[in-house]
């Protein structure tokens, strides 16, 4: 499977679990000129969590196994985030449909064509999903609400980082699998933030793109200090696919990684493809492995 499939791959299954500058891209929306006017759309579950968070209504969410804020009981349900049932959206009469960046190249053209505004969220790190909050308080009015959430992950960044202040950063290798194949992301991901964040050094540098091909040769000359499996799509099926691989494939006994027992699985509910509310639990978690 190529990289340009396997990343689409990659963004269909993580939409279908989770429901991604200035943190927000546009296709303009309709206006609301009151409060009483605002008929948003949320089509993923970690903007709709951010939604509840700021304390705003919605009228239309994404279909999800997971259990989303009660706040949404009984709100219609427009469909997967990747393919929204548009005569559903439309029929809504929204002011705006929010969705994320990731989504953005297949989905604006959708949205431009049912005659529907929408705002691609970017969610791609911390500091940006930090100013899509900020950005959607002072448009709704909840500015307060939005600096709340935003102080919270302000104050755990500086913990963090006083926390790591004069450690050597181990070099980490972080590898997102999905049944079947896997990528190896890069400072440009998400779960590539948090471990720069956390003081790691990814050892693919200078990347522009968030995820590429694995090259297992190039990966053990690299020999990072720590490994990362990130499991998408059916974690458990993905984590049996990691242990297979790792015991069949020779080259991996040869990572100091491997041989000092520095292997680490990722919880997928911290450890998305984009951010989400539990930015401090994740990087507790991954300060334990970091520093142990």
């Amino acid at each position: 499977m190529n990289t340009r499939r396997m990343i689409w791959v990659i963004a269909l299954i993580f939409i279908m679990l989770t429901g991604c500058s200035s943190g927000i891209n546009m296709t303009p929306p309709v206006e609301a000129s009151s409060s009483d006017q605002q008929r948003v759309i949320s089509t993923t579950v970690a903007v709709t969590q951010i939604m509840d968070a700021l304390e705003l209504d919605l009228v239309g969410i994404p279909k999800s196994y997971k259990e989303l804020p009660k706040r949404y009981d009984g709100v219609t349900e427009i469909g997967n985030p990747m393919s929204p049932d548009m005569e559903l959206v439309k029929s809504l009469n929204p002011t705006d449909v929010l969705s994320v960046t990731t989504l953005e190249y297949d989905l604006a053209p959708v949205f431009q064509n049912a005659g529907v505004g929408a705002t691609f969220l970017d969610l791609t790190s911390v500091e940006k999903m930090n100013e899509a909050i900020k950005t959607l308080g002072n448009k709704y009015g909840q500015e307060k609400q939005a600096q709340a959430i935003v102080n919270k992950y302000n104050e755990k960044l500086a913990e963090i980082h006083k926390k790591i202040e004069g450690k050597p950063s181990p070099t980490v290798l972080i590898l997102l699998g999905v049944p079947g194949s896997y990528l190896v992301a890069t400072e440009q991901s998400y779960i590539g933030n948090l471990v720069k964040i956390a003081g790691g050094k990814n050892i693919v540098q200078g990347e522009s793109v968030e995820y590429l091909a694995s090259n297992t040769e190039y990966l053990q000359q690299a020999n990072p200090d720590i490994i990362l499996r990130a499991a998408h799509g059916m974690p458990e099926e993905v984590v049996k696919m990691f242990d297979k691989e790792f015991q069949k494939n020779d080259i991996w006994k040869h990572f100091d990684a491997v041989k000092n027992k520095r292997v680490y699985d990722l919880e997928e509910r911290l450890f998305g493809t984009t951010g989400n509310l539990d930015v401090n639990e994740a990087l507790d978690a991954l300060m334990g492995m970091m520093y142990p």
